[in-house]
């Protein structure tokens, strides 16, 4: 679960940079990368969600 949430971290901060960069700049790629690292946090945040319910159990 700790690596998880590790990824989850650094993925989340390479989100934010690129969807601050097609905000604040426009950049069509940024924004391409944003919504592709979207995707992937969304299938990590599942992952902890079941490690996370396997852990409490």
């Amino acid at each position: 679960m700790e690596t998880i949430l590790k990824q989850v971290a650094e993925l989340y901060a390479d989100f934010a940079k690129d969807a601050n960069s097609q905000i604040e700049k426009g950049n069509k790629a940024a924004g391409t990368r944003a919504r592709k690292a979207s995707l992937e946090l969304e299938k990590l945040m599942k992952e902890f969600r079941k490690a996370s319910l396997a852990a409490a159990k």
